[in-house]
């Protein structure tokens, strides 16, 4: 018997989906403990690379506060797709900022012992409007 390209398409995608819910709980709970400047905890939520690379919560909060402004004080956040790209999961994110400026971020994640985790954030580039 033969599945339907439809059905084999979503048997494919269906790892990333099943883990859809706890990389979003990983993001909002990074993204709720640096609204609460508590960058301890938001560290936390942080991939052993990423630890490694700022050392301490203070270093991760003021890179935070420095390079995405956006997120360190989002008027609002969509959750918007998941992707597995070359095996690497990446969690796309629309965050709005108290001016109303759209900024589009791909979270790539990790899962490690301790649940998943923030790898890395790309600032992807915004689109032209008109010419």
């Amino acid at each position: 018997m033969r599945l339907p390209v439809l059905t084999m398409l979503l048997l494919a995608a269906f790892p990333a989906f099943a883990q859809e819910e706890p990389i979003q709980q990983t993001i909002n709970s990074q993204l709720e403990a640096l609204q609460a400047d508590d960058f301890a905890t938001a560290f936390s939520f942080a991939s052993p690379t990423i630890q490694g690379l700022f050392g301490t919560a203070e270093n991760f909060g003021a890179m935070v506060r420095n390079a995405y402004p956006m997120v360190y004080r989002p008027a609002d956040i969509q959750m918007l797709e998941l992707r597995e790209i070359a095996g690497n999961l990446y969690q796309r994110v629309l965050v709005t900022d108290a001016n109303g400026r759209g900024f589009m971020l791909d979270y790539q994640m990790i899962e490690t012992t301790e649940g998943w985790r923030i790898d890395g954030v790309d600032l992807l580039p915004q689109p032209e409007v008109g010419v």
